[in-house]
């Protein structure tokens, strides 16, 4: 876990690495009041009044709430998201999870229980969308 390199010998925690993967805990009872960022994952079980922005995971535990927006690689929520949440990869809505603003993500899962009030679009299909109309006007010039 620690490496004793360099002239010093001085303990180091995984080296340069190891800024990305550390691992952030808001324990239940601490309010934050403000944004935060992390290359790292993110735990909250407390209260966060700002938004959260994480290149990794976030996770908000089932006393966790965020009234804020969330970006971040992937996230499991089970507790409360008042605000826009953007997922690039997966986002895992647990049965005790509340959702409320929009949702922007890769994947969705979607546990029984969970609630979600807002707009949600999922992956390259919004892409799709935008070209849905064209096979018909194509099928109308081969036909005419």
């Amino acid at each position: 876990m620690f490496n004793k390199s360099g002239k010093n010998n001085i303990p180091t925690a995984k080296g340069a690495e190891g800024a990305s993967s550390s691992i952030n805990l808001i324990g239940a009872g601490t309010v934050i009041e403000g944004d935060i960022r992390s290359n790292g994952d993110i735990r909250i079980d407390g209260t966060v009044f700002g938004h959260v922005i994480s290149k990794a995971k976030v996770v908000i535990g089932a006393t966790g709430v965020v009234e804020g927006d969330v970006n971040s690689q992937n996230s499991d929520v089970s507790g409360t998201i008042k605000g826009k949440t953007v997922v690039s990869e997966l986002l895992f809505l647990k049965s005790t999870s509340k959702v409320i603003g929009d949702i922007t993500t890769g994947k969705l899962v979607v546990e029984v229980g969970a609630t979600f009030t807002g707009l949600c679009n999922m992956g390259p299909v919004i892409k799709d969308i935008n070209h849905a109309d064209k096979p018909n006007e194509l099928s109308k010039e081969k036909s005419a």
